[in-house]
């Protein structure tokens, strides 16, 4: 095996640990925001509609199934990710400005982490698609590492 086949075994394994950790997170996130109670009661506190919620929850739902899914077009995945980090962003934010503290917004600093760990074995692979590609003269995907 040499080198660079390697190199894109070890991305493909850290895309996939890094993704699947966060799409956990998130997707738990997305749920709760449906069912508790709880944390209905929290995005009152944070002064956002009841209709933002549930609005937000399928969002993550459908970006989610965006960046699972391995025959998605990249540019959609981008989107995905973009929409994410807005959220993750904006989670900061909100609970920063209404005063909570850590225990309210790290879970939305610990979910960035994971978003940034899995967009840069991402954007890895996209790099490693591309070589590839242009290696054989074709436009195909790494299939044999996915």
């Amino acid at each position: 095996m040499s080198q660079p086949e390697k190199l894109s075994r070890s991305v493909v394994l850290g895309f996939w640990i890094s993704t699947a950790l966060f799409a956990l997170q998130m997707g738990f996130t997305a749920y709760a925001q449906l069912r508790l109670p709880q944390v209905a009661e929290a995005f009152a506190h944070l002064g956002f509609p009841a209709y933002f919620r549930v609005e937000l929850s399928w969002a993550k739902f459908a970006g989610l199934a965006a960046l699972l899914i391995p025959f998605v077009p990249a540019r959609l995945k981008e989107w995905a990710y973009a929409g994410f980090g807005i959220t993750l962003v904006s989670a900061l934010i909100a609970h920063l400005a209404a005063g909570d503290g850590i225990a309210a917004w790290g879970w939305a600093a610990g979910t960035g982490v994971l978003w940034c760990i899995s967009y840069f074995f991402w954007r890895r692979l996209q790099i490693a698609d591309a070589s590839y590609a242009a290696r054989i003269g074709k436009n195909a995907p790494l299939a044999e590492l996915l």
